[in-house]
This record gives C-alpha cells, structure tokens and sequence, in this order.
C-alpha cells in the first residue's frame, strides 16, 4: 500500500484540488520544491475536521514519507485512497 500511496502522491498535481478520500471531500494543497524533490501536501475536511499534512523528500537512498504529527499509517491509507473529484 505504501507503493500506491507515492505513486498517488507524486502523480497529484501542484496547486489546490478537490479530492475524496475514505467517503470524504478534501481540499488538497499540494506544494513541489528542490525540482521536484520535496513535496508538501496539505489536506483539509470540506464541512468536517479532518486534516492531513505531509511532507516527502526524495533522497538518494530512496523517498521518505515524514507525516505532520500523524502515524504514517493514516497518511498512507489517506493518499492511497485520494482521488481527484471529477469537474462535473
């Protein structure tokens, strides 16, 4: 699932996107630094109190998933679920 979950992420596009995860609207922010290198992603509950935030580096030893003050387990379920919400 961790696969997945990268390959999600790195996939979303920069900027802010509407997305569902786990039955839930999300608005996700999602910042791309050191070309491409580092990324940032932010996520807040439409109407609900959830918020994700992570952060990944891309490093020579492979990428590292450094979640803000959550397990890794609920950023990887998060993002293997993430998915963009149609524009119509």
């Amino acid at each position: 699932m961790r696969d997945r979950a990268l390959v999600r992420l790195r996939a979303w596009p920069p900027g802010t996107t509407i997305g569902r995860s786990g039955g839930r609207r999300y608005m996700v922010c999602k910042s791309v630094f050191a070309g491409g290198r580092s990324v940032k992603l932010v996520a807040t509950e439409l109407g609900g109190s959830d918020y994700i935030s992570l952060n990944l580096y891309d490093l020579t030893g492979g990428a590292r998933l450094v979640p803000c003050e959550m397990p890794v387990a609920r950023v990887i379920t998060f993002l293997a679920d993430l998915e963009r919400e149609s524009a119509g």
